[in-house]
């Protein structure tokens, strides 16, 4: 019949379907043109510099404590019979093994993961307020400890700390503030044997 679709069992041609070119394995990993992907030139032996200057950074750091620690008088007494060379040396020790180490990491192709930004907007611009704000907390207290004392410029501290951030409850944060800044004092001097600046408040505390 006219109009009728022809059939393959009818003797009439099958239909003609394009041919699907047959799947190449790694066809979608294929380099690009200059030959190395960019994963590839990550990690690459050698580094980058930006990962030596931290290498370098802590070397410097460590040799610097080292030899800062050296220039300390040999004082020994009953109540610290190791003096107070041991301490620091050890530690810019350690930061030298840190970069040592960590510079063997990066030659044999080591690196940071980057930031994924899971929890923090990448995109979001820096709050400079607050970090100016948490820059001038921490300059008043510097300026204030010697003459009013760690109990106020400490509490000035915490409490601009805590406004800086965007609290804004203020009566409970100079509580909490002052709160703090007795027990960190007492807690210097008695623990510790530290007196800090008692300043204004001298012979009260």
């Amino acid at each position: 019949m006219i109009g009728q679709a022809t059939r393959p069992d009818a003797g009439g041609a099958p239909p003609a379907y394009p041919e699907r070119e047959p799947d190449r394995p790694g066809a979608d990993d294929a380099p690009p043109p200059g030959g190395v992907t960019q994963a590839a030139q990550a990690a690459a032996p050698g580094g980058d510099r930006a990962q030596y200057g931290v290498c370098a950074f802590l070397a410097l750091v460590g040799g610097l404590v080292i030899a800062d620690a050296l220039r300390i008088g040999h004082a020994i007494s009953p109540a610290d019979p190791i003096g107070p060379k041991p301490v620091p040396i050890l530690l810019g020790a350690l930061l030298l093994v840190v970069a040592v180490v960590y510079a063997v990491d990066v030659v044999r192709g080591g690196r940071g993961e980057p930031e994924a930004g899971e929890d923090v907007d990448l995109t979001t611009p820096i709050d400079w307020r607050t970090v100016l704000l948490l820059i001038g907390a921490f300059l008043v207290n510097a300026v204030l400890i010697d003459r009013l004392g760690w109990v106020i410029s400490g509490a000035l501290l915490f409490w601009g700390s805590a406004f800086a951030l965007g609290n804004r409850h203020h009566v409970r944060n100079l509580l909490i503030a002052v709160v703090l800044s007795l027990v960190t004092f007492y807690t210097f001097a008695i623990g510790l044997g530290v007196s800090l600046p008692a300043g204004v408040l001298q012979g009260i505390l």
